[in-house]
């Protein structure tokens, strides 16, 4: 019988930070895992959409995440990323992960059909990793099917985790929860702006991008039952959300943004597929920033 897989908190999602000559700057990694430690995640993830991973080479990849193990040492999970389009690369890069000792992995697989996805998915869990996190991704619709879940959750005893990011996340949360009896860990992520109703809902962990020590206090003070403080402190947030959340790559230039001001990361830098970040998001952005700054430093103080 499963037990659920005891990782509740913040899972942090780290951006991947360039130096002035487009190269991953493993430096401002570190800093970022340690900044990150520091404020108490559960987690990370790594890399990921918001690691604008597409851009990434399979070697940046693993050594990415060979960097982030380093510098966690064993005192939370690190999640290795194995989004990938290509099904043989794919493969490949799992088994790498699998083999450098990294036994958490993510599995973000292209949804072409159900007899396409479920291929793919059991031949990656065929290679061993102990630990499988699905992606549940699809910002327009409902995402995989509940029976298609359950299957790879009866199946498949290295399948301990689901990470919603559907378009409404909320139900789907309570009916995953109920079919697996609480069984499978689930975690929001993109649907982090509906993190108040995620945790009233039971969901164990969530994976947003920067803001850990915002994030983190919010999931303590509801967890230890400060419900009405967590939820002032999100709503503190929502301007921040609005703005970051209209689209991915936003996103990513805005923690990457924010990450620079705040020291961590040597510089802002995206790699050229990005939407572009015109004058006015950057006045925009340096306000939201300044207005995290000034949450932290207040959360520091109390």
């Amino acid at each position: 019988m499963k037990e659920l897989l005891p990782v509740s908190g913040i899972i942090t999602v780290l951006n991947t930070p360039f130096d002035p000559q487009n190269q991953v700057d493993e430096a401002s990694l570190r800093r970022n895992v340690q900044y990150a430690l520091a404020a108490g995640v559960a987690g990370f993830l790594v890399p990921a959409m918001a690691s604008e991973v597409y851009s990434l080479t399979m070697s940046e990849r693993l050594r990415m995440v060979k960097i982030v193990m380093e510098e966690v040492d064993g005192r939370v999970p690190v999640f290795a990323g194995a989004g990938e389009r290509d099904a043989a690369r794919q493969r490949e890069m799992v088994s790498q992960y699998v083999q450098m000792g990294c036994q958490h992995v993510l599995f973000q697989i292209p949804f072409e059909n159900e007899t396409q996805f479920k291929k793919q998915f059991y031949d990656l869990a065929a290679i061993g990793p102990e630990i499988i996190m699905l992606q549940d991704w699809d910002a327009n619709g409902v995402g995989l099917s509940d029976n298609l879940i359950e299957e790879f959750f009866r199946e498949v005893e290295a399948f301990r985790c689901l990470k919603i990011e559907t378009v409404p996340a909320g139900v789907k949360y309570s009916r995953i929860l109920e079919l697996t009896e609480g069984k499978l860990h689930l975690s929001g992520g993109w649907a982090v702006t509906q993190m108040i109703e995620g945790l009233k809902r039971g969901v164990h962990a969530f994976m947003p991008t920067g803001m850990h020590l915002i994030y983190t206090t919010i999931y303590n003070c509801f967890k230890t039952g400060e419900i009405e403080k967590a939820e002032q402190l999100f709503y503190q947030l929502l301007p921040v959300l609005s703005f970051s959340n209209q689209h991915l790559d936003i996103s990513i230039h805005f923690f990457k943004r924010l990450l620079h001001r705040q020291g961590i990361y040597s510089t802002p830098n995206v790699r050229a597929s990005l939407l572009p970040f015109d004058a006015l998001h950057e006045q925009l952005a340096e306000a939201l920033i300044e207005r995290v700054i000034q949450m932290e430093e207040m959360l520091r103080i109390v």
